[in-house]
């Protein structure tokens, strides 16, 4: 098995605010870990290029995809506000651009041949994205992209999306919600933000909120039943949503996962891969704020694809 990191420099020059949580330190870190673990002597390394505007059209209205590229910084001190927490600096839309870019090419990487796996150490995050909309630190919702490009592009008949960051995939249920090719798991905090996702939902759409200071045993019991549901959906790939702000380190969340629970979810989501998926995963990052627990995290969560396998 291959396990691709897909990333690029333009993504750690998108910086917000000196003080705010969704940082460029988070890739150095996560970068560093790779590192320090040992890991990167067992990966491959990829520089993605900025994803087409048509490409995320797919997912998103085009009229929203025009009005964040006609509102895009051209000055270094110029700042947009997109909503309370989403900032545009001059760098943000290259940065967004290349973060759905290589969402988009892990999906063709991991369709080269069988058992791969690609994890998209990018910024800024996605999942809150929707539509026709920015919010959260989310600009363009880069797995739901990926989504629609594997099944409009590619020939994949029905993808799993998995999504465990702390805050619902609001974003993510927005865009797939409905679309029966799609079967979407989400786990979060609840009541917390964006206070959506409990309540009814069409079919495709399987949401678990958790109480705040929920450990890891009482989350795994939750989240079981997807694993049946993907096994009986029987998706030809899986992307993840791979928010690690669910840990008991995290000051932006009140949920009490480990490294170890991590580790857990690979395994079980590796598990299903490899027996409707031909082991394809592609794996993209969210949340995660608390800069050491987030690398140990994403280590583990690497590791846990590696014991799968």
């Amino acid at each position: 098995m291959q396990i691709t990191i897909f990333g690029s420099p333009k993504c750690a020059l998108h910086n917000m605010d000196p003080e705010h949580p969704e940082c460029p330190q988070r890739l150095h870190q996560i970068n560093d870990q790779f590192i320090s673990s040992g890991l990167e002597y067992i990966l491959q390394f990829q520089d993605a290029k900025p994803v087409q505007k048509r490409i995320l059209q797919l997912a998103h209205d085009s009229d929203y995809v025009e009005t964040i590229f006609a509102k895009a910084p051209k000055d270094k001190d110029e700042r947009v506000w997109l909503d309370d927490d989403t900032i545009m600096m001059h760098h943000t839309l290259s940065a967004a651009l290349h973060a759905a870019g290589a969402a988009k090419e892990g999906i063709d990487k991991v369709l080269e041949k069988d058992n791969q796996v690609a994890f998209c150490a990018v910024r800024p995050p996605g999942h809150h994205a929707g539509k026709d909309s920015a919010s959260g630190f989310c600009i363009f919702n880069n797995v739901a992209v990926a989504a629609r490009y594997a099944l409009t592009q590619t020939g994949i008949d029905r993808v799993a999306i998995v999504d465990f960051d702390v805050h619902h995939g609001n974003g993510t249920q927005d865009i797939v919600e409905g679309d029966d090719r799609i079967l979407f798991c989400s786990s979060f905090q609840h009541p917390f933000y964006p206070y959506t996702g409990e309540g009814p939902t069409a079919d495709n759409v399987k949401n678990i909120p958790v109480p705040a200071g929920t450990k890891g045993d009482a989350y795994r019991e939750l989240v079981a039943p997807w694993f049946e549901q993907m096994t009986a959906f029987k998706p030809d790939l899986i992307l993840v949503s791979a928010g690690f702000d669910a840990h008991a380190e995290e000051s932006l969340g009140h949920l009490r996962l480990v490294e170890d629970d991590y580790r857990w979810l690979a395994m079980q989501i590796k598990t299903v891969a490899d027996q409707h998926a031909k082991g394809r995963i592609v794996a993209v990052l969210e949340g995660g704020y608390a800069l050491s627990a987030l690398s140990r995290s994403v280590v583990a969560f690497l590791k846990g694809i590696l014991e799968a396998n």
